[in-house]
Parts: C-alpha cells; sequence; structure tokens
C-alpha cells in the first residue's frame, strides 16, 4: 500500500472498475492467490523487472527480493512464492501494472528458434477492447520474401476476414533484413476466444508458432468482501500503524478461483460455447470432423462433456427450427440461411463473426410465416465465417463454407521426346494459384515420399505446377496425367538412348621421320571417352605420345616420328559399338647425287580418293592438298582451278608453300569450292601439271511442297517433293516430326528412315492444331527442316442426325423436325442442310442455303398432293454427315383436325379477380385449318374499348387492364372450322371491400356486459360476408382494442367491462378482400356503473429531499511511484445529482486521456495513467447543484523509482 493511502481509498478502489481483476485461467494464466501475491509482494526500490511465466507453468515467478540479475537461477525466486514476504517500513508494495512492462523492464523470453525472432505472446483482452500481436522474423534463414498466414485453430485463414475488424501490417527493416508482422483485432467478441497460429512460408522454408487470445468479460467487485478482511500486523498498535495484511482476502479468493477453475475445467475444456452449440446440433458422425477443424485434441473428454448435456437438453422456447450446424456454397453463388420461430411478433437479429448484419442488397431479410430468411447473394471468400441468429435470449449459430470453383488446366502438357541423361520439365498451367494438382504416371498416383527414389521432385511457380527430372532415364519413359477438381490432361514422354555421330573422321597420314603426326577426331558427346588402338594394342601416353579430349575432339599426337610407328590406328568410344580408323604412312627420305638441274616433279598422293587424282570432302570440313614437288632449282608451285589463279597466303582459301612441299588449303569446305584443280611447277629445267578432282558432299536441301493432304478423326495424309539437290550423296529417306501449334517441341514420327514421300500420321487428337516438317536423309547427315506445314486440325464429320419425323403438313409445306447426332466431335456442327425429292426421282433439291442451327425446319412451296421424300444432312468444318432420311414419303395435303378448345383448370371454376387487378386469360385450342375465333358475353360481341383479345394459330388472350365491377359477368368462347364448332364458358368475377356495417347499436347493458347489434352493409363488395371484425374503446382514452374476430352474426355480448368506464363500438365488415375501409360506430355508449365508494385524499405538505452538495469522504494526499496507475477517491452526496469538475491546480482537466473519472453511485474516481512526476500538484473535486457547491482537494506526489 502507498504511503498516504487510506482504508476509505481501498474501499473505493475495490468498487472501481479499474480495479485489477484476474484473468480467466488458460495454458499459461495464474490463479488469482498466486497474482495477488505477486501484486502485494514487497517491491526493492531498484528498477522493476517482470519475467513472463514459462509455457505450462501456472504461476509466474515473482521478482527477486534482492536486485540481482534477470539470469538469476529459478531456485533463489521459489521461496518467494511460498509465502508473501513483509515490506520494510516506509517502502511502499507498488501495484503490478496491467499494461505491457515499459521498455525499461527487460521481461525475459523464450529463446526463439527457426525464423521467429520474436514469436506472439498469448494474451488476454476484455471484450470490447482493441489488441495488437506483434511477431518478428529473421529474413536472413529465409531463401526469398516469405508469404505471411494467420489462422485460427488449425485451418480457418484470417485472410478471409481482412476488414472492419481484423487488419494485418507487415513491415520489413532492409537494414537488419528483419520482418515486423502485426494482427490488429479491434473490438474483441467473446467468439474471438482460442488458439491461432501464424505460419511463414518462403519456398521450401516453412514455419509456423502457436499464441492463444483469451476473452474476459469485464464485472464489477459484488464478491461483499468488507474491511474486516483487510487488518494490520501488530497487536495493540493504533489504527493506522502496522503493516497491512491481506492473507485472509487471499485465501478465500484462493479457493474462489481455485474451484471456478476446476469447475470450468471439468464442464467446458477450454471449448468456446459456440462450438458446444454447434457440437450439441450436429450428427454424431460429424463430431470428429468438427473437433479437428477446431483443434479439440482431448476428443474423450468432449465427448462425455456432449454426454451429459444431451440429458440437459431443454426444448427451445424461440426457435421451432433452428440452423444447421454448417453450410457449404460454392464461391458466386447464393445461399438461404432458415430459421423458425415460435411466436412472428418476437424480434430477430442477424449476427456474422459477432457484428450485426444489416439489410443491403448483399444481405436480403424475408419474413415468410414463421420462417426467417437471410438470403447472401454472390457469395464470397469474405463471407466464409460464423453467422448467429438471435431471438429475445435465446441464439443459434451455424457456419458458412465458401467453396472455392473448379480448378481448370489453362496449358496442358505437352509430349515430350528426349534423350537419356537430359534434364526433363513437365509444366501444367491452371486456373488458380495455389491449386492442389495430381500426378499420375501409368495410372499410379507420384507422391513426394516416392520422389527420393525415382529422382523426381515437384515444383510450384504461381499458377504453373512442374514436375522435373534432373536426369532423365529410361524407367522414366511413359504416359503423365495432371488431375484437378475441374479437369485432367496427359502427354507422353519419351526417353531414348543416345546415338553417337561423328562429326570429322580420322585421316590417314604420311610423315617423315622426326616429324609429329597428329590423329583427330570429333564425336557429336563431349562427355564421351575412348581409347586409341595401334595394330589392335592399346596405346599408352609416354615422351613422344600424347593424349589429349578436349570438349568433342579427341587427339592422339606423336612426336619424333619413327619408322616403328608405322601402322593402323583405331579410336574406339567407350560404350558404343563404333570404331574410327586411319593409317600412319612413314615417309623415308633418301638421298642421291641429284645434278645441279633437275626438272620439276609432282608427286601426287591422293588420299580418300575415289577415282584417280579425285577426292571426297565433306560440306565444312577443313580441305588440306599437300602435293610434294622437287625440282632443281627448286620449282614455283602455281594453284588454279579453271583459269582462276589461286595466290593468298591467308583467308579461307589459301596456298602455303615449303622447300618441297605446295599446299593447297580450304578451311570450312563449300558447295561452290567443288572442281578440277590443277597445280603446275615450273623451273629453269621444265614444268610439270597435275590436277585434282575435289567433290564437296553435304547433307540434302530441305523436302519442298510439304503439304497436308487429307484428314481423319486421328489421322492425316502428308505428303512432300524430295529436295531439289541431294547434297551430291543419294537420298536415303526421311525423318518426320510433329507438334501441336503454339508448342515449341517436336516429336519424332519415325526412328527408322522412310523412303516414300508420301506418310499417315496417326494417334493424334481430334480437334487440336498440328503441325509438321519433314527431314531428308542420305550418307552425310540430315538435312534443314523442311517449312512447317499449314496447321491443321484431324476432325471428321458428325454422325447423322436422329430421330427425323414430320411434325406438321399443309397444302404446300412440310415441318419437320429431328434430334442432334449422337456424336458431334471437337469440330462441333455449323447446322443442318434439308433437302428433298420427289418419290420417283434421283435429284435432290436443297431446302436452305444455309446451314440452320436449331433441330426443325419448315419446308415451303411444295407441289400440292406431291409425294416427296425428305433428308437432312449435319454439317461442319470436316464435311457433310451421312445423311438421316424419312423411310416413307410424304403426301403434301392439309389435313383437317376438329376445333377442340383446352380449357384450364383454373377457369373452370369462377374467375376471381379484385378491382383494379389486371384480367390475363390464355385459352390454348386445336384445329386445322385455322379457326375463327369469337368472344361474347350474354349473347352480345365484347366490349373492344375495355378488353383486349389477341388471337393465333393455337390459343387466344383475353386481357383487360384495370378490373371494373362491370367486368363481372359469364363470358363465351367460340371456335369454328366450317360447320364445325366447340364452346367454352368463362365466369368471371370482380370484387372489391365491403362497406361498413349500418346502424350499429347498444341494446342492453347488464353489469360487466353490453349487447351491440348492427345491420350488413349496404354494398358488400360482389362478394358474400364472411364476418365481422368487433372494437371496443374508453371514451377517456378513445383506444381502440379488439373485443371478437370473424364473428358470423350481426350482434355480439362483449364482456368484461370495467366498471365505472363508458365505451363505444365499432364494427367492421369482412369479405374475400378483407375488411372494410371504413367501420360503423355505435350512435350510443355503454356504461358500466359502480358501487358509490368516494375517495377523500388527504391534505399533507410534500417533503423537500432536495440537498446541497456534501463530500462524505475527504480526497486525502497521496504519494505515488512514477510509471504506475494512481487512483484518487471520494464520496459526495447531493439532490438534484450534483455536476462534478475535477482540477489540477485550479485548472479544470478536460477531455486528457491520461485520466479517467467516473462517478459511481457518488463515488468519484479520478484515475491517472502512468503518472510521471510533472504530474504532481494540487487535485480538486468540484461538486455542483442548484443549491450550492462543495470542494474537496488534496496533494499528489510523484516520485522517481529508486
Amino acid at each position: 500500500m502507498p504511503p498516504g493511502a487510506s482504508w476509505e481509498s481501498l474501499h473505493f478502489l475495490k468498487s472501481s472498475p479499474w480495479r485489477p481483476t484476474c484473468p480467466p485461467q488458460g495454458p499459461e494464466g495464474h490463479s488469482c492467490g498466486q497474482r495477488s501475491r505477486r501484486r502485494f509482494a514487497v517491491m526493492p526500490e531498484a528498477k522493476p523487472a517482470a519475467k513472463k511465466a514459462p509455457k505450462g507453468k501456472d504461476a509466474a515467478k515473482p521478482a527477486p527480493k534482492e536486485a540481482a540479475p534477470q539470469e538469476a537461477a529459478p531456485q533463489e525466486a521459489a521461496p518467494q512464492e511460498a509465502a508473501p514476504q513483509e515490506a520494510p517500513p516506509g517502502e511502499a508494495p507498488p501495484e503490478s501494472p496491467k499494461e505491457v512492462p515499459s521498455e525499461e523492464q527487460s521481461p525475459v523470453t523464450e529463446e526463439p528458434t527457426g525464423v521467429f525472432l520474436k514469436k506472439p505472446d498469448s494474451v488476454s483482452v476484455e471484450k470490447g477492447k482493441d489488441v495488437v500481436i506483434v511477431a518478428k522474423v529473421n529474413g536472413k534463414e529465409l531463401p526469398g520474401k516469405p508469404t505471411i498466414k494467420w489462422f485460427k485453430g488449425k485451418w480457418m485463414e484470417l485472410g478471409i476476414k481482412s476488414g472492419a475488424r481484423f487488419s494485418f501490417k507487415e513491415t520489413h527493416d532492409s537494414a537488419n533484413n528483419v520482418y515486423n508482422l502485426e494482427l490488429h483485432i479491434s473490438k474483441v467478441v467473446q467468439e474471438d476466444r482460442g488458439d491461432y497460429r501464424l505460419e511463414v512460408k518462403a519456398k521450401d522454408t516453412c514455419d509456423s508458432c502457436g499464441f492463444n487470445i483469451d476473452v474476459e468479460v469485464p464485472r464489477q467487485d459484488s464478491s461483499g468482501q468488507s474491511l474486516e478482511d483487510f487488518k494490520r500486523s501488530g497487536e495493540g498498535k493504533p489504527e493506522d500503524a502496522g503493516e497491512l495484511d491481506f492473507s485472509g482476502l487471499l485465501r478465500k479468493r484462493e479457493v474462489v478461483e481455485q474451484e471456478k477453475k476446476k469447475k470450468k475445467d471439468d464442464d467446458d475444456l477450454g471449448i468456446p460455447p459456440e462450438i458446444w452449440e454447434l457440437l450439441k446440433g450436429a450428427k454424431k458422425s460429424e463430431y470428429e470432423k468438427i473437433a479437428f477443424q477446431y483443434g479439440i485434441t482431448d476428443l474423450r473428454g468432449m465427448l462425455k462433456r456432449l454426454k451429459k448435456a444431451k440429458v440437459e437438453v431443454k426444448k427451445s422456447e424461440a426457435f421451432t427450427k433452428k440452423l444447421d450446424p454448417a453450410y457449404q456454397v460454392d464461391r458466386g453463388n447464393k445461399i438461404k440461411l432458415v430459421v423458425e420461430i415460435s411466436d412472428p411478433d418476437l424480434p430477430l437479429k442477424w449476427f456474422k463473426n459477432g457484428q450485426e448484419i444489416k439489410p443491403s442488397s448483399k444481405y436480403v431479410f424475408e419474413n415468410v410465416g414463421k420462417k426467417r430468411i437471410l438470403t447472401i447473394n454472390k457469395c464470397t471468400m469474405a463471407d466464409d465465417a460464423a453467422y448467429e441468429v438471435a431471438v429475445a435470449d435465446e441464439k443459434c449459430f451455424t457456419e458458412l463454407f465458401v467453396k472455392d470453383p473448379p480448378v481448370l488446366i489453362v496449358t496442358p502438357l505437352e509430349d515430350q521426346q528426349v534423350f537419356v541423361g537430359d534434364r526433363v520439365e513437365m509444366v501444367v498451367e491452371v486456373s488458380e494459384e495455389g491449386a492442389q494438382v495430381k500426378w499420375i504416371k501409368d495410372g499410379v498416383e507420384m507422391t513426394k515420399e516416392d520422389s527420393y527414389k525415382a529422382r523426381y521432385r515437384f515444383k510450384k511457380d504461381g499458377k504453373r505446377h512442374l514436375l522435373i527430372f534432373t536426369e532423365v532415364t529410361l524407367e522414366d519413359a511413359g504416359r503423365f496425367q495432371v488431375m484437378t477438381n475441374g479437369g485432367q490432361c496427359e502427354a507422353d514422354l519419351i526417353v531414348e538412348e543416345k546415338q553417337l555421330e561423328v562429326l570429322q573422321d580420322i585421316a590417314d597420314l604420311t610423315v617423315k621421320a622426326s616429324d609429329q603426326a597428329v590423329f583427330k577426331c570429333e564425336v557429336s558427346d563431349e562427355k564421351v571417352t575412348g581409347k586409341w588402338y595401334k595394330n589392335g594394342v592399346e596405346v599408352r601416353p609416354g615422351k613422344r605420345i600424347t593424349i589429349s579430349h578436349v570438349g568433342r575432339i579427341h587427339k592422339l599426337v606423336i612426336n619424333d616420328v619413327r619408322p616403328e610407328d608405322e601402322g593402323d590406328y583405331t579410336f574406339v568410344p567407350d560404350g558404343y559399338a563404333l570404331s574410327l580408323s586411319a593409317k600412319l604412312n612413314f615417309l623415308e627420305i633418301k638421298v642421291e647425287y641429284v645434278p645441279k638441274q633437275e626438272p620439276p616433279k609432282i608427286h601426287l598422293d591422293c588420299s580418300g580418293k575415289t577415282s584417280d587424282n579425285s577426292i571426297v570432302v565433306v560440306a565444312g570440313n577443313k580441305l588440306r592438298l599437300d602435293v610434294a614437288i622437287s625440282g632443281e632449282p627448286p620449282p614455283v608451285a602455281t594453284w588454279l582451278k579453271g583459269d582462276e589463279v589461286f595466290s593468298a597466303k591467308e583467308g579461307r582459301t589459301r596456298v602455303e608453300e615449303r622447300v618441297d612441299l605446295s599446299s593447297f588449303v580450304i578451311e570450312s569446305a563449300e558447295r561452290a569450292d567443288e572442281g578440277r584443280y590443277t597445280i603446275k611447277v615450273t623451273n629453269p629445267a621444265g614444268e610439270d601439271v597435275a590436277s585434282i578432282y575435289v567433290r564437296v558432299v553435304d547433307v540434302p536441301d530441305p523436302p519442298e511442297a510439304v503439304r497436308v493432304t487429307s484428314v481423319g478423326e486421328d489421322w492425316a495424309t502428308l505428303v512432300w517433293e524430295p529436295p531439289k539437290y541431294d547434297g551430291g550423296q543419294p537420298v536415303t529417306g526421311y525423318l518426320l516430326e510433329r507438334k501441336k501449334k503454339g508448342s515449341h517441341r517436336w516429336m519424332k514420327l519415325n526412328f527408322e528412315v522412310f523412303t516414300e514421300t508420301t506418310y499417315e500420321s496417326t494417334k493424334m487428337i481430334e480437334g487440336v492444331l498440328y503441325e509438321m516438317r519433314v527431314f531428308a536423309v542420305n550418307a552425310i547427315g540430315v538435312s534443314q527442316p523442311s517449312l512447317n506445314t499449314k496447321p491443321f486440325m484431324p476432325i471428321a464429320p458428325t454422325s447423322e442426325p436422329r430421330h427425323l419425323t414430320v411434325e406438321d403438313v399443309t397444302d404446300t409445306t412440310t415441318t419437320l423436325k429431328w434430334r442432334p447426332p449422337d456424336r458431334i466431335g471437337a469440330g462441333g456442327i455449323d447446322g443442318y442442310m434439308v433437302e428433298y425429292c420427289l418419290e420417283d426421282s434421283e435429284d435432290w433439291i436443297p431446302a436452305n442455303t444455309d446451314p440452320i442451327d436449331r433441330c426443325g425446319f419448315t419446308v415451303k412451296n411444295l407441289p400440292t398432293g406431291a409425294r416427296i421424300i425428305f433428308r437432312v444432312v449435319g454439317v461442319n468444318i470436316a464435311g457433310r454427315s451421312q445423311p438421316a432420311t424419312l423411310a416413307q414419303p410424304v403426301t403434301i395435303r392439309e389435313i383437317v383436325e376438329q376445333p377442340k378448345i383446352r380449357l384450364p383448370r383454373h377457369l373452370r371454376q369462377t374467375y376471381i379477380r379484385k378491382v383494379g387487378e389486371p384480367i390475363n386469360l390464355l385459352i390454348p385450342f386445336q384445329g386445322k385449318p385455322r379457326p375463327q375465333v369469337v368472344w361474347t358475353k350474354g349473347g352480345a360481341p365484347v366490349d373492344s374499348s375495355r378488353v383486349n383479345v389477341r388471337t393465333s394459330d393455337i390459343d387466344t388472350v383475353f386481357f383487360v387492364r384495370q378490373a371494373a365491377r362491370s367486368d363481372s359477368g359469364e363470358y363465351e368462347l367460340n371456335v369454328q372450322i366450317e360447320n364445325m364448332k366447340d364452346t367454352a364458358t368463362i365466369r368471371i368475377q370482380v370484387v372489391e371491400k365491403a362497406g361498413p356495417p349500418l346502424d350499429v347499436t347498444v341494446k342492453e347493458v347488464w353489469g360487466s356486459n353490453a349487447l351491440v347489434e348492427w345491420q350488413p352493409p349496404k354494398d358488400d363488395g360482389n362478394s358474400e360476408i364472411t364476418g365481422y371484425f368487433i372494437q371496443k374503446a374508453d371514451k377517456k382514452t378513445m383506444e381502440w382494442f379488439n373485443v371478437y374476430e370473424h364473428n358470423r352474426q350481426t350482434h355480439c355480448t362483449v364482456p368484461d367491462l370495467i366498471m365505472g368506464n363508458e365505451y363505444y363500438f365499432r364494427v367492421f365488415s369482412e369479405n374475400i378482400c378483407g375488411l372494410s375501409d371504413s367501420p360503423g360506430v355505435s350512435k350510443n355508449t355503454a356504461r358500466i356503473p359502480k358501487a358509490g365508494i368516494t375517495y377523500k385524499p388527504l391534505d399533507y405538505k410534500e417533503h423537500d429531499f432536495r440537498t446541497p452538495p456534501k463530500f462524505l469522504t475527504p480526497l486525502p494526499d497521496r504519494v505515488v511511484v512514477a510509471g504506475y496507475a494512481a487512483a484518487l477517491n471520494c464520496a459526495v452526496r447531493g439532490f438534484p445529482q450534483p455536476k462534478v469538475v475535477w482540477m489540477k491546480n485550479k485548472m479544470e482537466i478536460r477531455e486528457d486521456p491520461k485520466f479517467l473519472m467516473t462517478n459511481f453511485q457518488g463515488i468519484l474516481t479520478l484515475n491517472i495513467r502512468r503518472p510521471t512526476p510533472f504530474d504532481t500538484g494540487t487535485y480538486t473535486c468540484r461538486a455542483v447543484n442548484e443549491l450550492g457547491e462543495a470542494l474537496a482537494e488534496c496533494k499528489l506526489e510523484v516520485r522517481a523509482p529508486q
């Protein structure tokens, strides 16, 4: 108790609404006794330190007695929890603040784990107040920006409730890479109580944590505790001396709160009451589903509690039919919630998540008898919520689940053809983000659990779902299928072994002694390794021999060639049945005596020749013609192609000269390089000439004129022309590929070359656009692809129309009808063509020039009396279907049909309408040719100024815009064809409200009864009088009260009249239209006499209860500690109730959020929130009424904490 406090201030504090209250106990709550000990424990003058109770404990550890570090062992604080410490003299135990500890206080929190730097704290909040939940996420632990979701229970996402009460805030501290998350709940209601969960996702990283929100109902202390519960220690001391001892009060609170806690835990298991209501109204088969949805783990306790509740169920007094436990609706649709109440006059309110629903275009209220209907139009995910309806003091609850629309496949899977070891991504795009899809391979579902064994993985990228194979194998080939709740698609994955291609073969070499020999080859796969062999023996690297593998190129280099190096060299790739061979020729140099002059000589060695002095080179490869020459003096070599002389030393084609060798080099041979090349060597002794024919071979040109000539339901015929240029080698066949239009993945149609120029492609999907292309193949390789064919669609005509019949025949027309074909196909149907021919003819005449959409047609301008055969053909983009033909010819002649009126059932009796309402009668009839229709009333034609008649071939309409009494009567309808006739009579009665009764008179009065009589009304409204409605009114008040309803007689006896009063009576007449507009009022009154008892009031002077304001309890001076809430209390009386004004230093305290002023039955309280030394001063309370005023003053001193 702070210094300067008094017993009276404590007494007023106890009844103050700001008195600290114990929150409801929960998983992390405290018992009342433990909180009370903590509240009144002796605190040192050091900075207060609050510790957060560890999860699962019953009570928080109190602050240590000595100012010690917060890391002190829990054993040191345990003795203080056992019993409250006595405060040393002069020190005051500060109150435990209700707010969150200030920044100076450093609460000991649980060490964060995972991605959370700060997890959300469980809180307890009063109903109607706002609450903020704060969390921090470490961005350094996340691979990207996180996706934040807040849940209530296990699955209810709060994002769909974002709006007036729920709001979310997310900020990013880029300097520290920390995400600050906040959940704001405004005006907390009881339904917000429960367990919550925060989930953080970023790509493959996911973490979540839970917390609890407990909602307290604000209440005033009515426990009736008296001041005797507060006593001071010490015997024989003055009343104000000694220390406060609250042990008696605390023991009582401990017992009460423990009993409440035990009872609450036993009764409702911490489950909110609205969930109990939902469980009571649910079926037994739905218990487990509801428990799983709302996170109830103690199923056995829940079932025991329900069993006990089932026995105590009492019949609802307000509801005769309640809401179902739950409803489900598709998003975008509407739903109706219907209850039935016992009394239609009871007020009814609808609530959504505790907020009252107001009528609007979204929410429509309907009253149908005792039924009350709430219609929710165009349901969205925001409508997924808890709903309740309240009638008087009773409520019933339900929950509405809004179902997402089906997930559609936007971009389907595509067929793929790959090689072993390639990376494969199968992609499908759906219509909704976060949708669930199922992957199936060859009829077996693919799961994440099996992905580690099968070397595949799943990936989601927005609306795109991917199945990824890092290195595909032959076992991964098959048919893959993707299924959603709104569709499916499938595609084939074809996996082939890689075929190794030789891009550059090994060439034979002729080298001299001590020169370098280089064997070089190039294959298509960089990963392929191999071995080199000489005459069948593997070659090992050595001092003179080097083996290298760079990319796709393999080299064998032999330095300082010797005679023993001559032989056959072979390169064999590992894992392939393939070998590349070449020969190394050793050139011996013989030294002979040569005269000083020797004619030039060309020593031609044509490697790879196909004929004398002819050499073949593949386009793109390098050609080097090394020609050895001799002569003395050394001759001069000249290279020519035709008459063109080559002398360039650099470039793609160049000449290289040595002493005894002349080389002609062509880099990357082209078709234009083909021809006969001549070398001419000259010196003074003569000249020599030699020619070499170079033939350049290449892959052929692409095939030409590739086109699709015909298509079917799942096939197409492809035709093309051979290429103009075969590349110098005969074309051995063709390769074909196919793809869907818009796709970039081609699928091979043949693996062995196809030799023909016409190919039929099968196994295509009807209605899908395809493109095809062709490659030409010769001995050198595969050509470039041809131009793609124009997009084509495999499609077939529809089947023939069904059930062709004749509906009607006249002298010149025939009406046919039929049903659509059984099989329409992907091409749809553009319409139908109707054709006819005479019985003895085979010439079919089209009846319509353009296809018609509907399944019916009238063929006109036919010759009367002819016998004609009809047929119908379906037409679509693929052509005409097989015709549907009538089995028998039709004779073109009108068929006479007798007239007959088909009078509707409701017109076979008197048709009654009210004055002013429209009369609209539709009466069908039959007859051929078209009959003559006549309406009459009483034998005369109807009045065309009031009645509108419209007649067609099959019906007639009788219409009066506003009915009048004169329209009543019998009407006759005549339908006639030549001498054949049919007649019907329609009785119409137009009614209105009757007039008032006549001559209402009080005939007799006896006791408390009166006899009232009257005469029937002059005008009965053209309808029988069904009864009379009688009311009475006291002459003093003239307020009318019902006496009788539906009284059949023209008189009645009115009982239970009050003695001494005089009454008037009025009578309404009633017919089928209701009560008459005006009543008949009685001409005389009924006076009920009473016995003569006279009341004489006494004369006395009324007491004056007014008193001026007077303070019963003054304001005591106070000394408080800064940062802790303070309250100034006093009591005042006076009548009329005085107006109270609080002042600080003679200045009135107005609307300042720091001060809260309350007046509860004369007990005045000024609450100061977190006072500071600035709040020190003189506080005055002034009470004023019309009789005077009173003042009470005190001094408040705010001390800084020591």
